[in-house]
């Protein structure tokens, strides 16, 4: 059950993603260059899936990596679960948007049993939930034994010769592109608060093993922007 003290901020990020879910792919592509989409194919390769699992997109957006997975393995059976009912909808209708099974659902209190996926993916997710163990402890409650886990999402940068530039590329940048590209600064202005406030890659890692996973291992992207983080269930 959700957190009466935790409804406040779900409430915020699904009426921010409600608002920009008809250009959330588009900003995605232009402040990363494009580079996203490499980034989630690479999570992806870390699943390792096999003809006929079950696999869950945890706060799947629009889709992007539920279906490149379908695409990839057409006999995997795909849940893509997310807040946003509207980020859904968008996802529903891109093609191959047939072969995925969409569930509206919180990251914190995921309605299916335990033990039913063989993986568990998530691409910027963990920075948007307001309690990290909590939807971690979820994700592996759901995971089979032996199952993997992997997680794509931004991790602040370190602090070396570029941080300056990045900083300012996300603290002015992309606010900028979202006001021009969605009409709403706003959204885009607290996506990067969330990368700058989020939990080191070093950290989130300790946080996952601390959930019950084995073998957490991350591997950095983006000049140190972004984490690939992968982890089995015993």
């Amino acid at each position: 059950m959700t957190s009466a003290g935790t409804q406040p901020h779900l409430d915020k990020v699904r009426g921010m993603f409600a608002r920009i879910s008809g250009r959330y792919d588009l900003l995605n592509r232009v402040m990363t260059f494009g580079r996203d989409r490499a980034w989630r194919h690479e999570a992806i390769g870390y699943l390792q899936v096999q003809s006929s699992q079950r696999i869950l997109d945890a706060g799947c957006g629009t889709g992007d990596i539920a279906l490149e997975i379908t695409s990839k393995v057409p006999s995997a059976m795909v849940i893509a679960a997310d807040l946003t009912l509207e980020m859904i909808k968008v996802g529903k209708i891109r093609p191959g948007g047939e072969t995925v099974l969409w569930v509206v659902a919180d990251a914190e209190n995921l309605p299916f049993a335990g033990k039913v996926f063989e993986g568990v993916i998530s691409g910027y997710l963990l920075r948007n939930v307001p309690r990290v163990p909590v939807a971690l402890a979820e994700q592996f409650r759901v995971t089979v034994p032996e199952g993997r886990f992997v997680s794509l999402d931004t991790t602040p940068p370190r602090r070396n010769l570029l941080y300056p530039f990045i900083k300012f590329y996300l603290k002015f940048i992309i606010p900028l592109l979202g006001k021009i590209l969605t009409g709403d600064g706003a959204a885009y202005t607290y996506l990067p608060e969330t990368t700058a406030h989020f939990l080191s890659a070093e950290v989130l890692a300790e946080r996952i093993a601390g959930a019950g996973y084995r073998d957490v291992s991350f591997i950095r992207r983006m000049f140190g922007s972004m984490a690939i983080h992968r982890a089995t269930k015993p």
